[in-house]
């Protein structure tokens, strides 16, 4: 791995997670203009259901996170949140073709596990009651494992639960100190253990790389203990210093934070031992063992990505997100929820649902939106392909995404891609910085003046 190739591509650009990102999205969305899209989306696809639901508490407030959460609150408090989702599920319900199957649910914070899952069975009831599954649906929850007990994962699994990913962040004991987060309760060889022996799969950890204390000594030392621990899957994730957008973050400065060089050591080493130890890079930042299923589905092309991360093509669905902040990926446009909590139940309350921003996709836009799924994914352009998905020609779509070879020479020098034709392969080094490949085909890109994290 050339380390001074991923210093000269280190740049601010967009995660990709949707496209266009969600610096784009306008506020102002209606409830009757949530309504409009929800029943549009029953005749688009992909024909199966995905939901998102957001829980915005945490025991602890961890300095480096940049999710929408805040400290956990009295019980009156969730009560009165965990209601609210009760009722925008139902009210979203009653516009969704019932014959649509449910793939996949995935629950995000803040730390769902931290409330009393007695609330956590009521939200799933209310899926189960109106909604049926696919044979196999993905039922997922990030996990802090300071507050999992053995017990908490019996009453998942009874609950439907058949994924855990836990955000471990590091092992050293001072690095979480020094980020204010609260180290495993449990050992976490054993909790994985103990979710597989329950027949979990896909059972995932969650490090990042770039925190106060951390060096390339002891992140190699985390990743060693991860491969002991053997999870299905691991994203390391590069932290995203954005204090203008989390002001806590600030705090981490103050702490010491490695320089970039050093970051993309921790990098390197994460990769080269994973790698060593038969795990497969999927997409960017994470990794799965390879008989995983994202591992098949990155060797057959079939991988998708949305904001709950990477997924199969079999449990992808059109995504509908339930609590504050939470942000619904339909074909036709992206509905994100109004941010805080108490703004979020104030809205249900009152109207039912609580959209605030949107972006509704042009024609052009879900070309550009298909070629960069395709590039963030599975590293592979082609553009005879995209075409006829929407009846164009190569030349139109090339045309659409602003593509010129131009834009591409720095990466072809540097045998990051190759071009054959209208057939444009990502190299397996090139997976290192698919972000920076995907911008080459971002129409929108100089439209913006949006401050983005690095790339690496």
């Amino acid at each position: 791995m050339n380390l001074e190739i991923f210093k000269k591509y280190n740049k601010p650009g967009p995660r990709y997670t949707s496209y266009p990102p969600a610096t784009f999205f306008k506020s102002g969305f209606t409830p009757r203009q949530y309504i409009e899209q929800i029943v549009q989306s029953n005749n688009d696809k992909p024909q199966n259901l995905s939901f998102y639901v957001h829980i915005p508490f945490c025991p602890r407030l961890c300095h480096f996170c940049g999710c929408n959460t805040g400290i956990s609150q009295k019980e009156e408090v969730i009560r009165r949140y965990v209601d609210a989702v009760i009722t925008e599920i139902e009210n979203v319900a009653k516009h969704l073709d019932k014959s649509r199957k449910v793939s996949q649910i995935h629950w995000g914070g803040g730390t769902p596990n931290s409330i009393n899952l007695n609330y956590v069975e009521e939200i799933m009831a209310v899926f189960q009651k109106h909604f049926q599954f696919i044979e196999n649906p993905e039922i997922a929850m990030e996990c802090h494992p300071a507050y999992l007990e053995y017990k908490d994962i019996d009453r998942l699994q009874a609950t439907g639960f058949n994924r855990l990913s836990l955000g471990v962040q590091d092992f050293d004991e001072e690095v979480l100190r020094l980020v204010n987060r609260a180290p495993s309760k449990h050992p976490v060889k054993e909790l994985v253990q103990y979710l597989k022996q329950k027949g979990f799969r896909g059972v995932n950890l969650d490090l990042i790389y770039g925190l106060p204390g951390q060096t390339k000594e002891s992140f190699a030392r985390n990743i060693e203990k991860t491969i002991e621990v053997s999870p299905d899957r691991l994203a390391t994730f590069s932290y995203a210093h954005v204090p203008w957008v989390k002001a806590a973050q600030k705090i981490l400065e103050k702490r010491g934070l490695p320089t970039p060089d050093q970051k993309l050591e921790m990098f390197e080493t994460g990769h080269r031992l994973l790698t060593d130890a038969g795990y497969v890079a999927i997409g960017m930042d994470h990794y799965a063992k390879a008989d995983d299923d994202l591992t098949k589905a990155l060797h057959n092309k079939t991988l998708h990505r949305n904001f709950q991360g990477y997924a199969t093509r079999e449990t992808t669905g059109q995504v509908y997100g339930f609590g504050s902040s939470s942000i619904t990926q339909l074909y036709g446009g992206y509905i994100q929820n109004v941010k805080t909590s108490a703004q979020y139940v104030k809205e249900i309350e009152k109207h039912g649902l609580a959209p605030d921003k949107a972006y509704l996709m042009k024609e052009n836009d879900l070309v550009v939106r298909q070629v960069i799924a395709e590039v963030m994914c599975n590293g592979l352009v082609d553009f005879d392909e995209i075409g006829q998905q929407f009846g164009k020609t190569a030349e139109e779509v090339k045309k659409i995404t602003e593509f010129s070879p131009e834009k591409l020479n720095e990466f072809l020098q540097d045998q990051l891609i190759s071009i054959d034709g209208n057939r444009i392969q990502v190299h397996r080094e090139g997976f290192f910085i698919v972000r920076n490949i995907a911008m080459a085909f971002d129409p929108l890109l100089k439209t913006t003046e949006a401050m983005y994290s690095k790339t690496i």
